[in-house]
């Protein structure tokens, strides 16, 4: 079984089926150069739990977790399989790393999850196990997470980190176009962050809060970019990270995805 990359995708608006704009045909692309992953571990913003739990469904429901966007998002399903014994793994290693976890049967995946999915694995024929974001957690933590799981991808589990690269829903309009000019905020975080990411800054961004431009503002909150932070930790500090832009959606929403290979 060959070694997987762990992967973070921007999943931006629950409208990103409806309106792909530039993200779609990058993830599309993005699910065909992948090798083919023997199961994923999804790690999203939109399912937190005190201590981790996993998802340990055989069949994990398509989670709707939204409203006030178009009613026709609701009939999508990702009817992609569970796998029980990845998730007993997965809470076997963060057991044995000193976190509690415990297994949750009746788990599915949210939006953060299916949406980038059905773009990257559309025939939803690779298993997918959803991991909680223990909460309260920081970037550091989030790192120190991805570390622990980093030898599943020694059996071809793709670790996937879905987020935000921006994340000020404050900002967002839903009646703004898909192709909105980008905030220049927006813009300056992003270049911030391609930098650091692409120079192995791992020090400079745990401290992105208080070192990146315009931190707190394109993050209120930092729940949607912790992702990128587990996904790095479990890369390693040898990973050569592969930059994939998906453009700004609705001038606020950066859609970029890296490959940590």
């Amino acid at each position: 079984m060959s070694h997987m990359p762990s992967l973070f995708v921007s999943h931006g608006s629950p409208m990103l089926p409806l309106e792909p704009g530039t993200a779609g045909p990058m993830l599309k692309a993005l699910g065909r150069d992948l090798p083919q992953p023997a199961a994923i571990l999804a790690f999203s913003p939109h399912w937190m739990s005190r201590v981790p739990a996993v998802g340990s469904s055989p069949k994990p429901a398509t989670i709707h977790d939204f409203g006030g966007f178009d009613p026709a998002l609701h009939d999508l399903r990702y009817p992609a399989a569970g796998n029980p014994e990845l998730a007993q793994r997965v809470a076997g290693l963060l057991q044995a790393a000193g976190w509690p976890a415990a297994l949750d049967p009746g788990r599915g995946l949210d939006h953060g999850v299916w949406v980038p999915l059905r773009f990257m694995f559309p025939q939803a024929d690779v298993p997918v196990v959803p991991l909680a974001m223990p909460w309260p957690l920081d970037a550091a933590g989030a790192y120190k997470l991805g570390q622990v799981l980093a030898p599943l991808a020694d059996d071809g589990v793709l670790l996937f980190g879905t987020g935000s690269l921006t994340h000020n829903l404050h900002e967002f309009h839903p009646g703004a176009a898909t192709d909105e000019p980008p905030e220049p905020y927006v813009l300056e975080f992003v270049d911030w962050m391609r930098d650091a990411i692409e120079r192995g800054a791992t020090d400079a961004l745990l401290d992105y809060r208080r070192q990146a431009p315009h931190a707190v503002r394109a993050h209120p909150s930092d729940e949607h970019l912790l992702p990128l932070f587990w996904a790095l930790g479990a890369a390693g500090k040898t990973a050569k990270p592969q930059h994939r832009s998906g453009g700004v959606h609705y001038g606020t929403l950066s859609m970029d995805a890296w490959v940590l290979a």
